[in-house]
């Protein structure tokens, strides 16, 4: 290295070798600094779910407790509405209408019968002797038990009806006869 550029090249080559000391101390302070935080701090292990740590354990087993209650109910919903569905398909057929209309008129016409008796409506006659001959009882028995049960009080002018359903309990009513002339 003769000529002029030797004192130039040491003069940049003690530069360089000064800067890269001042580069490689600043590097080794911030890994020092750097390293003594992250050796600092603790490493630690949680269980996430409450049932190994047991922290929360009981809101959780409440939780799964609810879900299950939820899920039984819903499942009896299904049912009991799954059977209120087959019920009103079953009454909703053509036959079961005619079947239902049929026992409307019968007990319309029942109720009728006995009505006209309670009230005098349906007397018979004895052409022979001309006198008028009015029931003064009846009885009806329902299907389902019940009985209907009616009785006059001539001198009280009262009908007295009595609805005994098939549980036994006893319904009674006293209608006056003087008040219902149609």
């Amino acid at each position: 290295m003769k000529g002029g550029f030797g004192p130039l090249f040491l003069w940049s080559k003690n530069l360089i070798n000064s800067s890269m000391k001042t580069l490689i101390k600043t590097i080794l302070c911030v890994l020092i600094v750097y390293s003594t935080q992250v050796i600092s701090s603790s490493l630690t292990f949680d269980f996430s779910n409450p049932a190994f740590s047991g922290e929360g354990y009981s809101s959780h087993v409440l939780s799964i407790e609810q879900l299950q209650y939820n899920r039984r109910e819903s499942v009896k919903d299904d049912i009991a509405s799954a059977a209120a569905k087959e019920a009103r398909d079953a009454k909703n057929t053509t036959l079961a209408k005619f079947v239902t209309n049929v026992e409307s008129r019968i007990f319309a016409n029942l109720s009728k019968q006995m009505v006209d008796n309670m009230f005098g409506t349906n007397c018979t006659e004895d052409t022979d002797t001309d006198a008028v001959e009015c029931p003064l009882s009846g009885t009806a028995t329902l299907p389902d038990g019940s009985t209907v049960y009616w009785a006059k009080d001539t001198t009280a002018e009262t009908i007295t009806l009595t609805v005994t359903d098939a549980n036994g309990s006893i319904t009674q009513l006293v209608v006056p006869v003087g008040d219902f002339k149609f």
